[in-house]
């Protein structure tokens, strides 16, 4: 089902920035992001990165000691989200990076937000072209085998 929910040009530009890992200065490493949470405008026409809810490179282990539970612990309670993770973890082979996406739908949040935020999923995978690993929401967000770093 569609729901005509667009995509902001700047939800696009954060998702390659953190597909696309250039060589940088460590500066620009410490600026890139590790994790940034989508939400739908007022208007639920558009879906946008909320305000204030990124987590840095940089703040890594400065600010932030475990950025994968913080990082939950920025996902509302009562209402979805779309989310962007920049996943660390080890296999008994190497240590391996996957951006991952998220759609945060947890129990509490209103049947009619549930709705729209599973009907507009398209619409951002189709701008989230590649490879990623997607749609994991409440209780196994809590379950995978993330390094903290």
């Amino acid at each position: 089902m569609a729901s005509g929910v667009q995509v902001a040009d700047e939800v696009c530009r954060i998702f390659y920035d953190m597909k696309v890992r250039k060589c940088s200065t460590p500066e620009e490493i410490k600026k890139r992001k590790k994790a940034v949470i989508f939400c739908l405008s007022a208007d639920k026409k558009c879906i946008i990165v909320e305000e204030g809810k990124e987590i840095l490179v940089g703040d890594v282990g400065v600010t932030i000691t475990d950025p994968f539970k913080h990082f939950v612990g920025m996902l509302p309670e009562k209402d979805c989200r779309y989310a962007l993770y920049d996943a660390s973890f080890e296999t008994k082979e190497s240590r391996k990076e996957e951006l991952m996406f998220f759609l945060w739908a947890p129990e509490l949040a209103p049947l009619k937000s549930k709705m729209i935020y599973a009907s507009s999923k398209d619409a951002i995978k189709k701008k989230f072209q590649g490879k990623y690993t997607h749609s994991m929401s409440w209780p196994g967000i809590f379950d995978l085998p993330l390094a903290t770093g």
